[in-house]
């Protein structure tokens, strides 16, 4: 069984709108070929390579059945070992960091792929709802998500303004991220004044449809210091789910992510993840969900992190610099989103993120989350030596 599982290297394509002339194994081909070459090794059954593989992609938005099936022989899983993870792309990396640990394999690589642009996002997430009583009502990721950031903002006095500073401080991030699809000088009254998708979520605050895909190489201890002189650990991780009926929990909370973080803080010897934790990838779908998922991840307390961000502390030069790539709404594909988390996080820990790096940061948080108000989360502490 391996001591500790680490991150060898990290590969991902240009997130752009659409890209009509590649195809999904294409996509996926174009992030494990850069990750293959970035390590050196080869998919190989002797010991000597990459064992297995793990897919992460959904039936709904591939438009097919088994969607794995069509990346299997790209991502190194024909004749050998290969998985497929439908949901998030932090539960890929999650498996196969199990798999790993469990001593079956010793090296893994996972690649994520999503094409949004060819389907309509709000028909695919309203299948994700409860066949009989919900999903009648033509309700979607979006409009659930109205539902909770109202709720959210009334219940803590949660300002517009405050939400709208993450869409500005993020796609202003993104200008120092060359893979980002979405990034330029934005104002407060800018997001305000953009159009209304569904009260209070306008336009800027919300994740825009993106293609793309991601792939990372995972590994034991020993063969990770073999194959890179740069090994980014996974530390601790956790993952929960709450209940599949929104009218089951109180959306202006997030226990699900309080008790996946707290499983992850405990496993990484976490104590004070504002103090602790250098740099921060969180998985925003809308501006909102940022400050709420601060909250939960125990950044500050309920309905403070308004005020922490208004206080600069999450900026680049803050105290914990939160989404310094330009986090999903920049624009990441769903699926993808978590694992792209991973590996911006692992990159600064790396010292390889570019004109975005923070400095010094040598513990890092990367979350993936799913379904309908974050009804998934995965949180995963990574660190380097």
């Amino acid at each position: 069984m391996a001591d500790r599982v680490g991150i060898v290297a990290i590969a991902k394509t240009k997130y752009e709108e659409a890209k009509p002339r590649v195809e999904l194994a294409e996509l996926a081909l174009e992030a494990v070929e850069r990750v293959v070459e970035q390590s050196g090794l080869a998919f190989k059954d002797d010991g000597t390579g990459i064992d297995a593989s793990v897919t992460c992609s959904q039936d709904h938005w591939d438009g097919r059945t088994i969607s794995g099936e069509s990346v299997v022989n790209v991502a190194g899983g024909h004749m050998r070992p290969d998985c497929k993870v439908a949901d998030d792309g932090a539960l890929a990396a999650y498996y196969a960091m199990m798999q790993i640990l469990s001593g079956k394999f010793d090296v893994v690589l996972v690649v994520a792929h999503t094409k949004e642009s060819q389907t309509e996002g709000r028909l695919i997430e309203n299948v994700g709802f409860d066949a009989i009583y919900y999903a009648p009502l033509g309700i979607d990721f979006l409009s659930a998500a109205a539902m909770q950031a109202n709720r959210y903002m009334h219940r803590y006095a949660i300002k517009p303004e405050q939400c709208a500073r993450i869409a500005v401080k993020n796609r202003r991030n993104a200008k120092n991220n060359p893979l980002s699809q979405q990034a330029g000088d934005l104002r407060v009254e800018d997001v305000l004044a953009s159009e209304v998708l569904a009260y209070p979520i306008r336009l800027l605050d919300a994740k825009p449809v993106s293609d793309g895909a991601c792939a990372m190489i995972l590994a034991t201890e020993g063969k990770a210091r073999r194959f890179t002189d740069r090994p980014v650990w996974i530390r601790g991780v956790g993952s929960c789910y709450d209940t599949h009926h929104l009218g089951d929990r109180d959306l202006a909370d997030c226990s699900s992510l309080t008790l996946a973080a707290q499983r992850a803080y405990a496993m990484a010897g976490i104590v004070d993840p504002l103090k602790e934790i250098g740099v921060a990838e969180i998985s925003e779908y809308y501006s909102y969900q940022e400050l709420l998922w601060m909250e939960g991840l125990g950044f500050c307390g309920k309905g403070e992190a308004g005020r922490l961000v208004e206080g600069g502390s999450t900026e680049m030069n803050g105290r914990l610099p939160v989404n310094a790539s330009g986090g999903l709404l920049a624009g990441v594909p769903v699926n993808v989103a978590g694992l792209d988390r991973i590996a911006e996080a692992a990159l600064q820990l790396r010292g390889e993120a570019g004109a975005h790096q923070v400095p010094g940061a040598k513990v890092a948080l990367a979350h993936g989350t799913g379904g309908a108000c974050g009804q998934l989360h995965c949180v995963l502490i990574l660190e380097r030596e």
